[in-house]
Parts: structure tokens; C-alpha cells; sequence
């Protein structure tokens, strides 16, 4: 995994607390993460610009990011988007009818994908609301994935569906993105501590 969301969030948490800072950056595979802190223990991740070209997703040969060649079951024509790692979002009309488990690993592993895919079902609720589900490449159903959030709402807004900016109602809570007018996607949410201890390094 290039990147993760909600890990940015909690790490940069971590950092802003112990530095008495309200910013923190987090060095990651896909770039430098930029967190802020906000209200009520919330989180502001600059997650940088969406990845839109087919060899950046990656997909296996040239194709519309858009309207994606796939149809498995009632899925069919995803969007792909890579906010640092590769994603195909489905929107649907009911979220809660489409048996992830069932089709979430046949996706993943499509050919269209040589580095595997993370997941995403998507309802639009209204103007401002997202119901979302998302199946994590290597590790199935999850309750929530930040790097999914961002793409959704990018496929969303790419496909006429929504605005720039809207709540992503998913099983683990509410996340709010913004895909700025400089492109920059900005995600905010909860990030709370749960418990703490300590490692003792020894080295063989």
C-alpha cells in the first residue's frame, strides 16, 4: 500500500499532539501527506491530486478511466482513479443490495488491474451525501478506507454525479472530502487515541 488515509490521519494526530503543532507532514510512498488539525478532534489530510491517466492507475493497456471495460454481475463500467494507490469505483443505485464479498475478489484481481484494485460501491444519496463500501485490495471488506473516499468522490464528480465536496457515509463513520478548484482533494475527519504502550528493539 502506496498510501492510507485514515492512517494519515491518526499518525498526524500523533505527531501534532506531541509537537504541539496544528501541522504535521507524513512521508509516504505516494508523497508527503500534509495534516491539519481542525474542530472536535478532527483531522485535515491533503491527500494531493487524483492520478487520472491509465498508466498512472495502473490499468493493463490504454483505456477511458472513465467508462472501464468491466462487468461483473450488476457492476459494470467503473471509474478509475489512483489517490495513491489504484481504485474502481462502482455507482449504484442501492449500496446495500450488491454482495461485496461475493464480487469484491473477482474484482480486485481483474486482468484490467496488474496491481490489483481497491473496490468501491458507491450510492449517491443526494447533493451532498455519499453512502460508500469498499472492499480493500489483500484484505477484504473494510470499515473504512480514506484513499477510497477521495476517489469516489472524484469519480463521482467526474461522472456529472455530484459537486466538488460531500460527506462519505461509509460503514466506520463519516468522512468529508473536498476536491479542491487547485485539485488538490482534501479529506477531514475523526481521529482519536485508543490505546498506548511500548516496544523494546533488540537486534538479533
Amino acid at each position: 500500500m502506496e498510501a492510507c488515509g485514515n492512517a494519515a490521519r491518526c499518525i498526524g494526530l500523533l505527531l501534532i499532539e506531541k509537537e504541539g503543532h496544528r501541522k504535521a507532514s507524513i512521508e509516504t510512498q505516494a508523497g508527503l501527506l500534509r495534516c491539519t488539525s481542525a474542530d472536535n478532534n478532527q483531522i485535515t489530510v491533503d491527500m494531493g491530486t487524483p492520478r487520472l491517466d491509465w498508466e498512472d492507475i495502473p490499468l493493463a493497456k490504454k483505456q477511458d478511466v472513465l467508462n472501464l471495460d468491466i462487468e461483473v454481475g450488476p457492476l459494470k463500467n467503473p471509474v478509475a482513479v489512483n489517490m495513491g494507490n489504484p481504485h474502481a469505483v462502482f455507482l449504484v443505485s442501492d449500496c446495500s443490495s450488491v454482495d461485496l464479498k461475493q464480487f469484491g475478489p473477482i474484482l480486485e484481481t481483474d486482468s484490467t488491474f496488474p496491481e490489483k484494485a481497491n473496490i468501491s460501491i458507491a450510492e449517491i444519496i443526494d447533493a451532498e451525501n455519499i453512502r460508500l463500501r469498499v472492499w480493500e485490495r489483500g484484505v477484504g471488506i473494510t470499515l473504512a478506507c480514506g484513499t477510497a473516499a477521495c476517489a469516489t468522490l472524484v469519480a463521482a464528480n467526474l461522472r456529472g454525479a455530484i459537486g466538488r465536496e460531500a460527506k462519505m457515509r461509509l460503514d466506520g463513520g463519516t468522512l468529508q472530502v473536498c476536491w479542491q478548484k487547485d485539485g488538490r482533494v482534501m479529506m477531514t475527519g475523526p481521529a482519536t487515541m485508543s490505546f498506548s504502550g511500548s516496544l523494546e528493539w533488540q537486534s538479533m
